[in-house]
């Protein structure tokens, strides 16, 4: 009797590792989330895409790369761009990558970016903006800027308007801006953006910046309309990046606590790249162009995401704050 119950428990033991095992591949499949299934070819195209170096932009470079195009990698840091640069031109076959400085953070270096761009090259057909900080501790910009809004949207929203005429010009073409999911309960807080006023909180800051990048994409579409140029934002998911590294400056505990579960419940950065490239070059978009995606789906942004006086304000209070004139 012994041996059979032994035997019994033996094969619910199996049972239920099995079904676990099925669970787990199932989870981690819904976490992964949708992936791009175009095979759009991009030869003839250029793409430029911001924070390029590493984590969901160095996916998204070389995925541009294995398409054909010539990638245009806008980083901070050149030594780290140009190791991430040759991988993908080992990797792709792809010899037409290259790489340009761009620190977000400043706004010389950003219309400098823009100058040597458009005095180099002779079109854009898709850019991403792509890098971001996030959760990072209080620092000021050399233009007197908070470092989350001055990078994450201030200084793309130079850039893009510094390239929208070659990106008319290049028409039909596409802007990518990653947001995230942490938009959702975001709110621009016109009469203290910097934190100036209030105790800074590295949360809050940086899901202000999010909804900005909602907000931006909303605005930048509408204005958009008729000249074939395209806008899309999207969550790319929670990935394993160095993103997160701030956040487990501010908990260093979490990073024991969470270094198993970001394993299992995290995207990886290819996966996290996939809504990205599924908005930069999947055929027929163009008629969603100022939605919200995430896993490669059009999905609803926050209501304050959703809000086209707020969006109004903030490209006017944008446009003054990097001092733009407004003919875009």
């Amino acid at each position: 009797m012994r041996d059979q119950v032994t035997s019994s428990d033996r094969g619910n033991y199996g049972a239920v590792i099995a079904l676990a095992a099925i669970s787990f591949m199932l989870l981690r499949k819904w976490i992964a989330g949708g992936v791009c299934k175009s095979h759009a070819r991009l030869d003839g195209r250029t793409v430029v895409i911001t924070g390029a170096n590493t984590g969901i932009g160095k996916e998204t470079a070389k995925d541009m790369a294995r398409r054909g195009a010539r990638v245009v990698m806008a980083c901070r840091d050149l030594t780290r761009a140009e190791n991430s640069a040759e991988y993908i031109r080992r990797f792709t076959g792809n010899g037409n990558v290259v790489i340009r400085h761009l620190n977000l953070a400043s706004l010389y270096s950003v219309r400098e970016f823009a100058k040597e761009f458009k005095a180099t090259e002779e079109r854009l057909d898709i850019l991403i903006n792509n890098a971001g900080v996030m959760m990072c501790p209080k620092c000021i910009t050399e233009d007197g800027f908070e470092t989350q809004l001055a990078v994450n949207h201030l200084g793309h929203f130079l850039l893009t308007n510094l390239l929208l005429g070659m990106l008319k010009r290049s028409s039909p073409s596409r802007i990518v801006n990653v947001s995230s999911i942490a938009h959702v309960g975001g709110k621009i807080e016109f009469d203290d953006l910097f934190f100036d006023k209030r105790p800074y909180s590295s949360l809050l800051s940086y899901k202000q910046s999010k909804l900005a990048n909602v907000l931006f994409s909303r605005e930048l579409a509408q204005r958009m309309k008729g000249t074939g140029v395209s806008v899309y934002c999207l969550h790319p998911g929670v990935i394993r990046t160095e993103l997160n590294r701030h956040v487990l400056a501010w908990y260093p505990m979490l990073k024991t606590i969470l270094s198993l579960p970001s394993m299992l419940l995290m995207k990886t950065p290819w996966q996290g790249a996939q809504t990205s490239i599924y908005c930069a070059v999947t055929e027929g978009l163009e008629r969603k162009s100022g939605c919200y995606f995430s896993d490669c789906t059009e999905k609803d942004p926050s209501p304050e995401g959703k809000d086209d006086e707020v969006a109004r304000r903030l490209w006017e209070e944008s446009v003054r704050l990097v001092g733009l004139n407004n003919r875009h």
